[in-house]
């Protein structure tokens, strides 16, 4: 008889697995809440034309200082 194949596991080892499950878990929710949100972003901004486009890009470098104001960067 092999002891490793009837030997139950450690707590740290099942510890270490309900974690690693926890985190598949939260990635794929985080993910299932992003795409949910740019599902709805694309629906309410659909850029048209060479104009929108320019407005964008002065929104996004707005968002870029906020973020970096907010970071410290």
């Amino acid at each position: 008889m092999n002891q490793d194949s009837e030997r139950e596991p450690t707590l740290s080892e099942i510890e270490e697995e309900v974690l690693a499950e926890g985190r598949e878990w939260m990635r794929q929710r985080l993910q299932q809440k992003l795409q949910a949100r740019a599902d709805r972003i694309s629906q309410s901004f659909s850029p048209r034309g060479a104009k929108a486009g320019a407005s964008a890009e002065k929104k996004v470098d707005a968002g870029e200082q906020r973020w970096n104001r907010r970071s410290g960067d």
